[in-house]
């Protein structure tokens, strides 16, 4: 006879447990390596293996989880992890993606979950108003800029390929008219597998020359009609640079151009009173895409999608069948590539609600002031600062490329705070990204005499 199903209090009991365990993991961040040492991902081995043929108690696999995953992260949640632009997640929003946990809830219906329809909508437009883009706009909450870039670039296919009188979605893209897509030279990695995913191809992009600090050349621009895509960026990955969008936007919206942003956390400068001039020009885009794991901190996995006319958006992504019960109001699934998905917008609800307007400027305004301090103490310290300090993100050389290499594999290697490596306009540098809310101007300075004895180290 199978066994009975676990009762109420067995599933409440662990999930106390968790709650210990999860408090124990946050309260030893600050004092681990940031990076787990060798012996800890080696002891991951004890979680493989082929599948028990018996059950195992929810708090056994909760005590294994803890006792030999825990010690094997990265610590992205503390105030020293610099390596990617990961903000550490709000203690809100963590919260409320226990509580979305409990729930259980499908996302893709508004009949499946009217608080999740709700609370998505509702930070869809705090994000837009956030952000200064136009009302009005239509939106999706996804996993991160990948998804975001791929949703608003749908609807771009859509509406240019309407213009043209084809239908995309009904008869895909063989014998579809021409169109071109224009990226600057240093586009981000997930919009151009985003173009992959859609049929518009990774190589057939016509890119656009950069200056010196990876900005897209306004006056190096080609023809743009009503079939070109035109892709700007808010927030250079390394560099942190923002596309002249001001001097460009114009001129393309009047040759009838879908301009596109890709401004995955640079787009949040908005949000900002001292950083808004930077996003001056990308609300006369005609679509956005954000994550929402970046600089508000919301935790993974956030990604956020906005186009101006909701029109597009919808017919790229709207999902029909006789047993989908569709409602008057927006149907969640009619916006985002999935029906089946978890309510991740409660949590960016949860972590913007948290914020406010003031938080949200904060967290923007510190760690592109803590970016100023690692840019200046390496400087003070002899070091190269590559380009500007724009906003939250640092390129420093420690001389050739091979110095620079191990003084990142040092650093790493030490523990005190993680830093990656990039090449960047022929220049192999440590590229420092400083998102999270957590990060203190001791996390700062703790993290630069690390950074600097690394770099003293004789070869």
């Amino acid at each position: 006879m199978p066994a009975a199903p676990p009762g109420p209090s067995s599933r409440t009991s662990v999930l106390a447990h968790a709650a210990r365990a999860a408090a124990e993991y946050l309260e030893t961040c600050d004092a681990r390596p940031v990076a787990p040492s060798p012996e800890a991902v080696d002891a991951l081995q004890a979680l493989a293996g082929p599948l028990p043929s018996s059950s195992t108690s929810p708090e056994e696999v909760l005590h294994l989880l803890h006792s030999v995953g825990s010690p094997s992260t990265v610590v992205i949640g503390g105030g020293r992890y610099f390596g990617f632009v990961n903000g550490g997640c709000l203690p809100a929003a963590m919260a409320a993606s226990w509580l979305v946990s409990a729930w259980d809830q499908n996302a893709g219906l508004r009949i499946q979950t009217p608080v999740g329809a709700a609370l998505e909508e509702t930070a869809l437009e705090w994000a837009r108003d956030l952000l200064g883009l136009p009302s009005g706009c239509g939106g999706a909450v996804v996993t991160g800029a990948t998804m975001a870039n791929f949703s608003a670039l749908a609807a771009a296919r859509h509406a240019l390929l309407a213009r043209a009188g084809w239908d995309v979605e009904s008869d895909g893209l063989c014998d579809a008219p021409r169109m071109t897509v224009v990226v600057g030279d240093e586009v981000h990695s997930s919009l151009i597998k985003a173009l992959g995913m859609l049929g518009l191809g990774r190589s057939r992009v016509v890119r656009v020359p950069v200056d010196s600090q990876g900005r897209m050349r306004a006056d190096a621009l080609p023809h743009l009609d009503d079939r070109t895509i035109l892709c700007l960026q808010a927030g250079n990955v390394n560099t942190g640079a923002f596309d002249p969008a001001a001097a460009i936007c114009p001129d393309a919206r009047a040759a009838g151009a879908w301009i596109h942003v890709d401004g995955a956390f640079g787009l949040w400068a908005a949000a900002s009173p001292d950083y808004r001039h930077l996003t001056h020009g990308f609300e006369l885009a005609d679509s956005w895409a954000t994550d929402g794991h970046k600089w508000p901190n919301i935790g993974y996995d956030c990604g956020i999608a906005l186009v101006r006319d909701p029109a597009p958006l919808k017919a790229a992504m709207s999902i029909l069948a006789p047993y989908l019960a569709h409602g008057e109001q927006r149907e969640p699934s009619h916006y985002n590539p999935e029906l089946s998905r978890r309510a991740r917008g409660v949590e960016l609800w949860a972590g913007l609600r948290q914020l406010g307007r003031e938080g949200m400027a904060q967290i923007v305004e510190r760690t592109a002031s803590h970016a100023r301090r690692f840019a200046a103490g390496l400087c003070a310290a002899g070091y190269q600062i590559l380009t500007d300090v724009v906003i939250n993100q640092v390129l420093v050389s420690f001389g050739s490329p091979e110095k620079t290499l191990r003084t990142v594999a040092r650093l790493q290697a030490e523990g005190t705070c993680w830093c990656g490596s990039t090449v960047w306009q022929g220049h192999t540098a440590m590229r420092i990204s400083v998102s999270s809310w957590v990060t203190s101007e001791r996390d700062v300075d703790l993290s630069l005499r690390a950074m600097i004895r690394a770099a003293q180290v004789p070869d």
